[in-house]
């Protein structure tokens, strides 16, 4: 399932995105498209002279209103499939002979009268016929489905253009939805991407922004819309939602053919994995901690010690790369446990992989019956302040522990109690 809003199909890059699901629909990726008409619906009432009216973020969607949408619709419709139909020699469409087709997949009814006011012509989706979408994948045709519904009286209702993709999506069972926006996906307080967000984070970030927004005008951004759809997805069964820009050549192609991505995906559940390390870790677990090691960071390992220590090692698995370690040394007549050779590839900082790695050793450090944790670190003693250590004494370090104590190295000591 693919979302393309008004704004993506009016942008210089929507020949390239169609070039992109050509590719896919060559390796015989089943796809539905959606595609909506905010921005050419304000341009159609810009031009006629016709005021835009709101309601809850809903637009009040009367005759002439509905005309535009009408009209936007299908005009969208045939430059999409006026695209799709390209095969001149010199261009990647080149014998593609793509079928596309589109029809009254949905229905809908009005959304009536909210608070006194009565929206008009604009809908709600009561239903999308999903066996009708799906005979037509089986023919190896692309699906096109407007922000247009229809009512078993004929009538024409104007819908939300999210709402229509995360239903049809749900009603699927899709194996993705892809939403296109103008960002290429959600960013961290410090500016960083997040290729990954479960959908429980998603909707507690939207519902957080929606409640400090103060102007109801500036709510529902295309942002908080797009997050907001996927957590809808993804709690309603879709397994993975994906936030892409469509101002990114190839984002289509890079976030579903490369480990990274290009955007954020928003999950039920994280297809990392957290586990205890193998005897097969032992080259993954080297090759992520070396860099460490060159820069001082971490104490060098030799491949003999960690082979004879892996048991000791947890790590984090992603599509069978090794992308964090963490060890956990226990001195059980003291009842506390040493947390070492913590460490989180480079490009996967900034998603909360450092915290859910110490959990996932604080509660093992428990089933040990062990009641505290100490680090040693030189240069990321603020990262474990910020989680609950403290300084400490070499003093109150086990006393094999202290007999091996490294001054050249000068680490600081770091407790934290384990409740």
């Amino acid at each position: 399932m693919l979302m393309l809003g008004g704004e993506a199909l009016a942008d210089p890059n929507l020949t390239h995105i169609v070039h992109d699901v050509a590719l896919l629909s060559s390796l015989g990726v089943r796809l539905v498209i959606v595609f909506g008409t905010r921005p050419q619906i304000e341009e159609r009432l810009q031009k006629r002279g016709i005021p835009t009216r709101l309601h809850h973020h809903q637009r009040i969607t009367d005759a002439a209103t509905l005309e535009c949408a009408i009209e936007a619709a299908g005009v969208l419709r045939t430059l999409l499939e006026s695209q799709f139909s390209m095969g001149l020699s010199n261009t990647p469409m080149h014998g593609a002979r793509i079928r596309v087709c589109s029809g009254n997949f949905v229905t809908a009814r009005p959304a009536g009268v909210v608070d006194g006011v009565d929206l008009g012509h604009t809908g709600e989706l009561r239903r999308v016929d999903h066996q009708a979408i799906r005979r037509q994948l089986d023919m190896n045709n692309i699906v096109l489905i407007s922000n247009l519904g229809f009512s078993p009286t004929g009538e024409v209702f104007n819908l939300s253009s999210e709402e229509v993709a995360t239903q049809t999506a749900i009603s699927l069972s899709a194996d993705k939805l892809i939403l296109f926006g103008s960002e290429g996906g959600i960013t961290d307080s410090h500016g960083d991407l997040r290729s990954e967000l479960l959908a429980a984070t998603a909707r507690r970030w939207v519902t957080q922004y929606l409640a400090g927004i103060e102007n109801p005008a500036e709510a529902h951004t295309e942002t908080a819309r797009l997050l907001q759809a996927a957590a809808d997805a993804c709690e309603e069964g879709v397994p993975r939602c994906h936030l892409i820009s469509y101002q990114r050549d190839g984002a289509l192609i890079a976030e579903l053919l490369t480990r990274d991505g290009s955007g954020t995906m928003i999950v039920r559940e994280s297809y990392e994995q957290i586990r205890t390390a193998e005897i097969d870790d032992v080259g993954g677990i080297l090759e992520l901690i070396a860099p460490l090691e060159e820069k001082g960071i971490l104490v060098r390992r030799s491949r003999e010690r960690l082979e004879m220590e892996i048991e000791r090692f947890t790590i984090i698995e992603r599509d069978g790369a090794i992308i964090g370690c963490a060890a956990l040394y226990p001195f059980h007549e003291e009842q506390v446990g040493e947390l070492a050779c913590v460490a989180i590839d480079h490009h996967y900082r900034g998603g909360e992989r450092g915290d859910r790695l110490l959990a996932a050793l604080e509660d093992r450090a428990k089933t040990l019956d062990l009641s505290k944790l100490f680090v040693l670190t030189t240069r990321t003693a603020h990262w474990f302040i910020e989680r609950g250590f403290k300084e400490a004494s070499l003093d109150e370090l086990p006393g094999e522990k202290k007999a091996l104590y490294n001054f050249q190295r000068n680490s600081k000591v770091f407790f934290k109690p384990l409740g």
